[in-house]
């Protein structure tokens, strides 16, 4: 994106800003200050980052969230991203919402119960996913050296951390008289149990999970955690790409991601996804994202680590790397499957008579497109 301050100037368009600025932010959006000249028109921001979200601190980690309240456009998406400590714990839960999960450094431990009593538990790392139904109750623990920091996305935009149904929020607000009822025991059992949520909070890092781990009533029909990084991606000169849906993580009903990684110079081909709203998330390097809206509307905007990007179905887009290193970020989606149509296959596949007519282009330009998925083309 260059180290220059960007200014609302294009030949003889626009002037200097002559009022405040905030020269640390216009440098991070060069292309909001000054769009492209293919920008048109009131597209709605498809941007946010997490760096402006409210930060929840706890004895045990952190976390911030960005949901339809940050990014208004986003209605069947929420965002949180979280850090535990090692020994950090997200307390025993469960969601009105299913929550899929990428881990973005350190390693977890994570369980869950389902309606049978059949008992997960798995150690997550980086790159490894997981999914928790709506309704299934779950946890999240850091482990030995420093825990763990992931991301979590729930698949409605009006989601909130703070609507969770906690253990300890619930037995809080029942009677003891009923919870000694309930188990058989003596009220004075109860007699410590925390007077308000835990929610985030600090105890010993677990036993190897050999010794952790609780049989339950058997095994998960499907498994609730995937290795991501595991899989064999999509290689081209100019990336990689790993897609995760429920063809490989049949658990995942309700998310459906990409894992991009786009070499500098290079590309995310033209492309639209016919399944839905596509919610993204930036994980290290620079870029450049220009979406189509019809009506002659088009918006680009700028993206760096910790920033979430949106593209609503079914509008067009690339997502170019500006930096000068890999940049990585996930495409994620509500839906069980990946899907992704792209402009050059478009073209190649279609009589090639008709397409120079729509776009007057040459013979020799056709004949190039390759005819295999290249979903991340070179500089």
């Amino acid at each position: 994106m260059g180290n220059s301050q960007p200014e609302p100037i294009e030949g003889k368009l626009g002037g200097t800003i002559l009022g405040p600025t905030n020269p640390s932010r216009e440098a991070e959006n060069p292309t909001i200050m000054k769009p492209p000249s293919t920008d048109h028109g009131t597209l709605p921001n498809l941007k946010w980052s997490f760096a402006d979200s409210h930060m929840r601190l706890n004895e045990g980690g952190w976390s911030r969230q960005t949901t339809v309240r940050e990014l208004p456009i986003s209605k069947d998406f929420a965002g949180v991203n979280m850090r535990l400590k090692a020994g950090g714990v997200r307390e025993m839960h469960w969601h009105k919402e299913a929550e899929w999960s990428y881990m973005l450094k350190g390693r977890a431990r994570i369980t869950a119960v389902d309606e049978n009593g059949c008992a997960f538990q798995d150690d997550v790392e980086e790159g490894d996913l997981w999914f928790f139904p709506a309704g299934i109750p779950h946890s999240i623990q850091g482990l030995e050296d420093d825990g763990c920091e992931f991301l979590l996305v729930f698949d409605q935009g009006d989601f909130s951390e703070d609507s969770t149904f906690l253990v300890s929020d619930w037995l809080a607000h029942t009677p003891k008289e009923v919870l000694a009822k309930n188990f058989g025991v003596h009220e004075s059992a109860f007699a410590h149990i925390p007077k308000k949520e835990l929610y985030i909070f600090q105890t010993q890092v677990p036993p190897p999970l050999s010794q952790d781990r609780v049989t339950g009533n058997g095994k998960m029909p499907l498994s609730l955690s995937h290795r991501m990084l595991k899989q064999k991606p999509i290689v081209t000169k100019g990336g990689k790409v790993w897609i995760t849906d429920t063809s490989n993580f049949p658990a995942s009903k309700t998310i459906a991601a990409a894992l991009v990684e786009i070499e500098p110079g290079a590309m995310r081909e033209l492309h639209w996804h016919p399944n839905g709203d596509e919610w993204q998330f930036y994980i290290s390097g620079q870029a450049r994202m220009t979406v189509f809206a019809a009506e002659g509307n088009a918006r680009t905007f700028d993206f760096q680590a910790g920033d979430v990007g949106f593209v609503p179905f079914p509008m067009p887009h690339y997502v170019e790397n500006t930096g000068n290193t890999t940049l990585r970020f996930l495409e994620i989606f509500r839906s069980d499957h990946f899907a992704d149509v792209s402009l050059a296959k478009w073209l190649a596949f279609t009589p090639h008579e008709l397409v120079r007519a729509h776009l007057r282009i040459d013979e020799s330009l056709l004949a190039k497109i390759p005819k295999y998925r290249t979903p991340v083309v070179p500089a």
